[in-house]
């Protein structure tokens, strides 16, 4: 059932889900008007969700927890890593490694880490197989950055279960403030999910849409941009379904 869901919002929710629409309406309804207009504007839609001022537009309406603070990562008691997800069977690796986005929390996870010498909770287990995330980025962290993890949960496949699976291994060791470390516009979604079971978060978000870009540079299509709109676009669908 739950490899059936994400198969299913792979090719349902958006941007893919609006082509996936349009190119139904045009097979099935190619004679009706208002279903190739709906399919044009469906398809222009998608086309405009890769270009970087719409991108950054979307990303803004969840990035609403600003980086921290100097004092809010010092009232912490522990830094809570999430994963986001796996690179599987790179060649230049010989195994799987992380992805963009869990390297990007990694590598701002272990800078926090340092400044405050806060023990590290790193979460992320197999979604379709291979590595568990937190597997990988165990061996990351005390390779590649040379900072110890205190605790490793690499059996919880979402974020829901990021939160339960962690904040039982968090309660046992007496744990009831932690840093959060995640991409922003992720952030209002974990962070609830988090305080739902009963542990006080403070936010600390990485990854934020770009700044202070040229205009020319915001109206040129990218795959960056596109990637990023895709994400909030799912952020937004899992926030009214959790």
């Amino acid at each position: 059932m739950f490899l059936l869901k994400k198969f299913l919002a792979a090719w349902l929710l958006p941007p893919f889900g609006f082509v996936v629409v349009a190119v139904v309406l045009l097979c099935v309804f190619w004679r009706r008007k208002a279903a190739v207009a709906l399919s044009v504007v469906l398809l222009v839609l998608t086309l405009s969700l890769s270009l970087p001022i719409v991108a950054n537009e979307v990303a803004g309406r969840l990035e609403i927890y600003p980086p921290i603070s100097a004092a809010d990562l010092a009232s912490g008691q522990a830094i809570v890593i999430l994963g986001g997800g796996t690179h599987r069977g790179a060649p230049e690796y010989g195994d799987d490694t992380l992805s963009k986005l869990s390297l990007e929390r990694v590598r701002y996870g272990a800078m926090l880490a340092r400044k405050s010498k806060l023990p590290v909770l790193i979460t992320g287990g197999v979604v379709y197989g291979g590595k568990p995330e937190a597997a990988i980025m165990k061996t990351v962290l005390e390779k590649e950055f040379l900072l110890p993890v205190r605790w490793s949960d690499a059996d919880s496949r979402n974020t829901a279960e990021n939160a339960s699976y962690s904040v039982r291994v968090l309660n046992v060791a007496n744990i009831r403030r932690i840093v959060l470390v995640t991409h922003a516009w992720h952030m209002p979604r974990a962070k609830s999910l988090f305080e739902q079971q009963g542990i006080a978060v403070i936010p600390a978000p990485t990854g934020f849409a770009p700044r202070g870009v040229p205009m020319f540079e915001l109206l040129l299509p990218s795959t960056g941009a596109f990637e990023r709109s895709s994400a909030c676009l799912r952020e937004w669908v899992a926030r009214l379904l959790t």
